[in-house]
């Protein structure tokens, strides 16, 4: 089974609480709005899931850049890995966002869809290793266990 086929049956709808799991839904969800409207030829329906998705990621960047501002009298933070490649990721979309949008068609939308579907499947791969005990180690060692915009 393929990594989106797997992230969209374990995805179901967001759950309170668990922002990865509702990143996941949401990325799924985005990924096969595009996928539908790329079937299609209304180049409407296109620019508006691509819209949608380009929101989307708007949220992950400010949440991203949010948590690296450092208050006042505090002491700097220092992004960890995931989060700078995340951040470099986000401009990705937005740039090819922008390009999909003045054309619309199924391969320019395309790549933000494998982005998607991609993202989707890491994330709810992190939340099975996790809920089986596999991602405890890399928390307490202080290593990202995941790829959330959220931590």
């Amino acid at each position: 089974m393929s990594p989106y086929a797997n992230a969209a049956l374990n995805a179901g709808t967001p759950v309170e609480g668990n922002p990865r799991r509702t990143e996941a839904w949401a990325l799924t969800e985005a990924g096969r709005r595009m996928a539908l409207a790329a079937r299609g030829s209304d180049l409407n329906a296109m620019r508006e899931v691509l819209r949608l998705n380009w929101r989307l990621w708007t949220i992950f960047q400010a949440d991203l850049t949010l948590a690296l501002e450092t208050p006042e009298g505090a002491e700097p933070v220092t992004p960890s890995d995931v989060t700078l490649n995340m951040l470099t990721l986000c401009q990705f979309v937005d740039k090819q966002t922008v390009a999909a949008l003045g054309d619309p068609s199924p391969e320019t939308m395309q790549v933000l869809i494998d982005i998607n579907r991609e993202i989707a499947a890491g994330l709810l791969e992190s939340l099975t290793k996790e809920e089986r005990g596999e991602g405890t180690a890399a928390l307490a060692e202080g290593q990202p266990a995941q790829v959330s915009a959220y931590g």
